[in-house]
């Protein structure tokens, strides 16, 4: 009997887990295409992510959401910079640049890598669709991957969550 109630915790946890976090579809800048890997092949970036995932899902203004990408290098990064931009409905609203270094461990091996942003949205952020385009350069600014994927923002922020308990 405790084995059991063992196993149905475990899959309790694991389905919370799930619904806490959302794989994000992702696309390369220079396609429109929906299959990662086939634009993979056809342009010869250094670094092929396989994915994003975004957690907490769904995104709540006013609440850390970190922003976690997979991805493959060809060959070691020493350092480099993270370009990302966001647009909302389509108009650019917000640009920021990272240090590679800050939002993975340095130096990347060539290999399987994961770099993760988190980021407070502040409370007034308007809910609804937006577009994160990430370039990722190399110490000497050639560009080393470039992905956009969409996110939504809800409507209800951390405030108005707790206001309303």
């Amino acid at each position: 009997m405790e084995m059991i109630k063992f196993k149905l915790a475990i899959v309790l946890s694991l389905c919370l887990t799930v619904a806490l976090t959302q794989a994000t579809d992702v696309k390369y800048c220079s396609d429109k295409s929906d299959d990662i890997s086939v634009i993979a092949a056809k342009k010869a970036y250094a670094v092929k992510v396989k994915g994003v995932d975004i957690s907490p899902f769904p995104i709540t203004r006013g609440k850390e959401t970190t922003f976690s990408i997979s991805a493959t290098a060809d060959e070691g990064i020493s350092g480099g910079k993270l370009v990302i931009d966001v647009a909302y409905f389509g108009w650019s609203i917000h640009s920021e640049t990272h240090e590679l270094c800050d939002e993975t461990s340095c130096p990347v091996s060539s290999g399987n890598f994961v770099v993760a942003h988190s980021q407070v949205l502040p409370g007034f952020t308007p809910p609804g669709s937006y577009t994160l385009k990430m370039r990722m350069l190399d110490g000497d600014k050639q560009e080393l991957t470039c992905i956009t994927f969409d996110f939504s923002i809800g409507f209800l922020s951390e405030t108005d969550t707790v206001a309303d308990s």
